[in-house]
């Protein structure tokens, strides 16, 4: 017998012991896991993806993802880095680096090794070159174990204007979307394991969260530079490679952080749980 539970949010929750798909993007995204795992997931791994697949459709803030990875999960590196949303024209998530310095767990999620080693996400900053309009942008990831450097970012230094990122430098988180003057600024660096992100749905401010805090951060927004959006690493003259251990990320046009942030930690708990 299945038993679905219906939450106050609308969301339904998937309580079978044995996986059976309930939504077809969660689905057909499990297959192709196991297919670059070579072996089938557990089944409360699956149960836990499908739920949060039909919770982000619940919260209305499936469309708006337009690139992500869940970083954890997955038997296998290879496993790790098949999208969950993908755009067609977008390329696959590379990886770059040293290739023996990946340090990949199921439970937390994938390292960076502060070095060389970067994902390119197959995602533009610019719409003019196939990413999301100057005006409704985000970029969110989800650090277990908080280090330095880049998370997620697009910054070009050597042309910041229109830039965007996630970055920790000298103890100071620095967040950006579509940069001209000034960037967020936070003196005290996110604890793990809540979600990191901006969004910016306006041309004035942008929305940041950290920690489990949001709020709004005022600047103009730039015309996106035309560089790839890269998990681990910023680009430009002086690079900044990072050394977080991150179990997701998202790109894509403007959503609700805070109902992200609530998703993705339920999925990445449930892993917790589910896998040995």
């Amino acid at each position: 017998m299945t038993l679905i539970i219906q939450k106050p949010t609308g969301a339904k929750l998937n309580l079978r012991k044995t996986w059976q798909p309930m939504d077809a993007d969660a689905a057909a995204y499990i297959t192709a896991v196991e297919t670059a795992d070579g072996q089938a997931l557990e089944e409360k791994v699956k149960i836990a993806i499908d739920n949060f697949v039909l919770g982000c459709k619940s919260d209305g803030i499936w469309t708006a993802i337009k690139a992500s990875c869940i970083l954890a999960g997955a038997r296998t590196l290879a496993g790790a880095l098949v999208p969950l949303v993908k755009q067609p024209a977008d390329s696959a998530p590379a990886r770059f680096g040293t290739e023996g310095g990946w340090n990949y767990l199921r439970k937390t999620g994938l390292q960076g090794n502060g070095t060389n080693n970067y994902i390119n996400t197959g995602r533009n900053n610019s719409q003019a070159s196939g990413g999301d309009p100057q005006n409704s942008q985000h970029l969110a990831a989800f650090p277990t174990v908080v280090g330095i450097g880049a998370m997620l970012a697009s910054r070009n230094l050597s042309t910041p204007l229109g830039a965007s990122q996630m970055n920790i430098s000298a103890g100071t988180l620095f967040l950006a979307s579509r940069l001209t003057a000034t960037q967020a600024q936070i003196g005290d660096t996110i604890l793990a394991s809540r979600i990191c992100g901006v969004s910016r749905s306006a041309p004035g401010n942008f929305a940041i969260r950290y920690n489990s805090i949001s709020s709004t951060h005022t600047d103009t927004s730039s015309s996106p530079n035309a560089d790839s959006v890269n998990v681990f690493n910023r680009g430009g003259i002086l690079d900044s490679f990072g050394t977080h251990r991150l179990a997701f990320y998202s790109i894509g046009e403007s959503l609700d952080l805070a109902k992200l942030d609530t998703r993705v930690t339920d999925l990445i708990n449930a892993f917790g749980a589910a896998i040995p």
